[in-house]
């Protein structure tokens, strides 16, 4: 029986973890821009209808302090003008809220 080297093993698991981020990044990126885009603004500043409603600026020390926990009830149920989101998964939610910490000025 041949040895496995708990480098390579090593390796190999950052490697697939990182893909596996990565994709979930992408996909977080894509709901984005399919659900919170048209009034959060693709980079997260807000679209001129967004700002005229009064969406946040996501890039904003107001919104970025929030806790994941106070974002996530945002996205699930709406505050202001915002309705509740509909059809996402808590996963979604989450990568969403990921997506959100990104947007850091």
């Amino acid at each position: 029986m041949k040895k496995i080297n708990i480098v390579t093993v090593a390796a190999a698991l950052a490697v697939v973890i990182a893909l596996s981020l990565s994709a979930h990044a992408q996909g977080a990126s894509d709901l984005f821009k399919s659900k919170c885009a048209m009034c959060h603004g693709a980079d997260g500043t807000g679209s001129p209808t967004g700002k005229k409603m009064g969406a946040h600026d996501f890039t904003a020390a107001e919104v970025q302090k929030m806790s994941d926990a106070e974002l996530t009830d945002v996205i699930t149920n709406g505050k202001n003008k915002m309705k509740p989101s509909t059809g996402l998964k808590p996963e979604d939610v989450k990568g969403l809220v990921a997506h959100i910490r990104t947007l850091k000025k």
